[in-house]
């Protein structure tokens, strides 16, 4: 009961301090993260959070629609030679950088040499490999030159990362950073609040409609719900699932879904003992009834898969099916890597992130029935980058949307991938192989044969366990209007409004 009283009083403490907020400017969108944002350089930023405020300061060449369809954004069109290996973009004259300076074809070539150089540590290096020259034909033509064909070039542009920034103000961007986007950077108080403004000079007409937004960090998930109910929050970004049937009956709020490609999982270590080797690596996933984590993780709001393809994809596996555990068959793996009496190893969980804590202490359970004894360890979500990822032996984490197969798979399961090396450290020629093959073709059946057996590699080499593809949840105020989750996980707030 004293910890039930001192969880609801930090709760009521947290959404008081909300409440006794100054009121918003009248068209200022308040929206609730649960994470601290580490990186204000979109070329470094790897978190949810963080991609919320890039996707509202920054531009890419091209864009995502909610329908998950690639647009133009900064270049106005593209066109390729025969062999694909040459990419010619034009840009969109006059657009406005958030300093007065107008874009040009040359701040397009910084951005992208600088995402390509090894020293700036953009994950999204590995989505630019193909990249042997990039160059500014003149003011308004960018041209590309690939050292293979890649037929969906054009799309990758519209990921988080590669959002184009002024080559004039490379170095101040951690700290003042400077888009092109609907709405510009004011202050940013680590801990509290990233305070955003309107751009007057957003090249699409007539918006943003908001005056600004401001992104609140507000770490306990019940004070973001308690906020969003009293009116003190107007947007509860990536809501908790279990809050989602509570909102039905608001008076004030609705809870906001769409499906994604979004996924969860436990992270395994492939160079360290014991999951360097693969049978361990099944053992374990043979423990795991993944339709039950759906239900206990996301109180339903997902779907079982096999790796960041979901179920969803035309390219999908159909012929891979989620099987019921097999614990004599994982305790008899485990006696031939030598653990006939199993082993114990820990677990870290990103303690702010409660479906992923659910995730890991349901495998923790299943696994115990093969005599793999985990020890869940809650950590903070922030420090997962630095003291986590790539060097703890298993661990829960999860990744968002990609705009493309290519951009969701190549650098989580290439030996080469970005991803792939603060992640589980995967190798396997025949997947290398896969993956480069599947840049070259723009044969559709091909790719997806491909991708298919790529389906069933994974299956069978177990570099991690993805558990789940997630829906998406926002909660959103009923004063505000235009608002529609995206299957990207970003927030599109350029056609919101607020009523009086």
């Amino acid at each position: 009961m004293r910890r039930l009283l001192s969880t609801l009083a930090v709760t009521i403490g947290l959404s008081t301090a909300l409440t006794a907020l100054p009121a918003a400017a009248q068209g200022t969108v308040r929206v609730a993260l649960g994470t601290t944002l580490s990186q204000l350089d979109p070329a470094k930023t790897t978190i949810g959070d963080e991609y919320v405020y890039v996707h509202l300061v920054f531009n890419g060449l091209s864009r995502i629609d909610p329908d998950m369809t690639v647009k133009p954004d900064l270049a106005e069109s593209w066109t390729a030679s025969a062999d694909l290996k040459s990419w010619t973009f034009k840009l969109r004259s006059g657009v406005k950088f958030h300093h007065g300076r107008v874009m040009d074809a040359e701040d397009v070539v910084a951005t992208m040499k600088r995402i390509l150089d090894p020293a700036t540590g953009s994950r999204s290096r590995t989505s630019l490999s193909m990249v042997s020259e990039v160059s500014a034909v003149d003011p308004l033509t960018v041209k590309f030159d690939l050292n293979i064909p890649y037929a969906g070039f054009a799309d990758i542009f519209a990921d988080r990362n590669l959002r184009i920034v002024p080559k004039d103000k490379l170095a101040e961007l951690s700290t003042q950073p400077v888009g092109t986007g609907p709405f510009m950077f004011k202050s940013w108080s680590p801990g509290d609040r990233l305070e955003l403004i309107k751009n007057p000079d957003y090249f699409e007409k007539d918006l943003p409609k908001l005056d600004g937004v401001t992104l609140r960090i507000v770490p306990e998930s019940s004070a973001r719900i308690a906020a969003l109910e009293s009116g003190a929050i107007d947007i509860v970004w990536s809501m908790p699932y279990e809050s989602v049937d509570k909102l039905k009956t608001s008076a004030t709020a609705r809870a906001d879904s769409v499906s994604t490609p979004t996924w969860d999982g436990v992270i395994l270590n492939n160079d360290r003992p014991p999951f360097n080797d693969v049978r361990v690596r099944k053992a374990l996933a043979l423990t795991i009834d993944k339709s039950a984590i759906v239900e206990l993780a996301l109180f339903g709001q997902g779907e079982p898969t096999f790796s960041p393809i979901p179920p969803s994809h035309p390219y999908f596996n159909k012929s891979l099916k989620v099987g019921a555990p097999d614990i004599a068959q994982a305790k008899k793996l485990l006696a031939e890597a030598g653990f006939p009496n199993g082993f114990e190893v820990p677990m870290q969980v990103p303690q702010e992130r409660e479906q992923r804590v659910r995730v890991g202490v349901a495998v923790r359970d299943m696994a115990r029935a093969a005599g793999i004894r985990i020890n869940v360890e809650r950590v903070p979500f922030a420090s997962y980058s630095a003291n986590v990822a790539g060097k703890a032996q298993m661990y829960v984490d999860g990744y968002f949307a990609r705009p493309t197969i290519d951009t969701a798979i190549y650098p989580f399961y290439h030996s080469a991938g970005s991803w792939n090396k603060q992640l589980w450290l995967y190798k396997d020629a025949r997947v290398d192989q896969l993956l480069d093959d599947a840049r070259k073709t723009n044969d559709e059946a091909a790719r997806k044969k491909i991708f298919e057996t790529f389906q069933a590699l994974v299956e069978e080499t177990v570099p991690g366990i993805i558990a789940y593809s997630a829906a998406h949840v926002n909660g959103v105020s009923k004063k505000v209007e235009g608002f529609k989750s995206t299957p990207m996980q970003w927030l599109e707030l350029k056609s919101v409004s607020l009523k009086p």
